[in-house]
Order: C-alpha cells, then sequence, then structure tokens
C-alpha cells in the first residue's frame, strides 16, 4: 500500500521557493520563486539579488538612504529572475508562479506580459503599499489570480 502522508503539490513547489529565497545574499529580505506549468513541471526559478556580472561586495544592500547608495535600484526581484532565467524555448502561458512574497508593481507586469496566469504567495506584508496596490490592481484587470499558501499538510523539516 502507497503511504499517504506525502506533500501537496502547493508545499512541493513552496518549498523550492523557500529554499531559492535562501540563495539571496540580501542582509533583510530573501525572496524565491519557483514557476510550475499546468503539469506541475517545474518551469524556472528566481531569487532576489543583484543582476549577474555585478559583485554583490560592490552593491549597496542599504533599505535607507539616497537612491543611489540603496539596494533598490539594483537588486533583482526573485519573480524576474524566475521569468528571464526560463530557457525552456516555448512559453510561460498559463503557468503558476510560487514566490514567498507578494509581487510588487513592476514583477507585475513582467508576470502579466509572460503570461503566468496565477500567483500562490506566502505573505503579503506591504499590502497596503501603492506598489502591492497596483500590482492587485493589475492582476484583477488581466485576469491573473492569486491566492495566499496555506499549508494544510504536515511541517517538512531537513536534517545536515
Amino acid at each position: 500500500m502507497k503511504r499517504d502522508d506525502y506533500i501537496t503539490w502547493d508545499q512541493y513547489f513552496m518549498g523550492i521557493a523557500i529554499m531559492s529565497a535562501a540563495r539571496s545574499k540580501d542582509p533583510n529580505t530573501q525572496v524565491g520563486a519557483c514557476i510550475v506549468d499546468e503539469s506541475n513541471r517545474i518551469l524556472s526559478m528566481g531569487y532576489n539579488g543583484m543582476p549577474s556580472g555585478c559583485n554583490d561586495d560592490e552593491m549597496p544592500w542599504d533599505r535607507e538612504g539616497a537612491a543611489l547608495t540603496s539596494k533598490y535600484f539594483f537588486v533583482c526581484h526573485a519573480e524576474l529572475n524566475a521569468i528571464l532565467n526560463y530557457r525552456g524555448g516555448g512559453t510561460l502561458r498559463g503557468s503558476r508562479c510560487y514566490v514567498t512574497l507578494f509581487p510588487c508593481n513592476e514583477c507585475a507586469k513582467a508576470i502579466i506580459q509572460s503570461g503566468i496566469k496565477e500567483i500562490i504567495y506566502m505573505t503579503d506584508k506591504y499590502s497596503e503599499s501603492d506598489s502591492t496596490i497596483a500590482a492587485k490592481k493589475m492582476f484583477e484587470m488581466a485576469d491573473v489570480k492569486y491566492r495566499l499558501y496555506v499549508n494544510e499538510h504536515k511541517k517538512i523539516e531537513f536534517e545536515v
């Protein structure tokens, strides 16, 4: 008889997004994303970080300060990295994106343009920000569904 305590697809893909977030070098916010197709195949992954070829040690990581001395003009978000990392040769149309933090307005534009049709997010801690409000407005207009990830299964623990 097969076991029945295996993890759900949502838990599996959100777990991959969480593991991807652990690759981020950002000292304040680590975000991961995992894009999957309608057949539950992983298409791409990403995490927030500096663009390829930019030395992480020479880039600003501060949250405060002038535009060019803080991270915001430089960091690529997890969702955008996952979209840009896609090498499947096909399309992302109809796919789902599991992400640890609700997408900002800039990532929402890329998500919509790439054809991703559903966002499953773990937290929406900036829900009152203009960026998140704009993202939700665009998602609703473009018929991109979004829902909070709810872990209805067991806790996953890793031993090293």
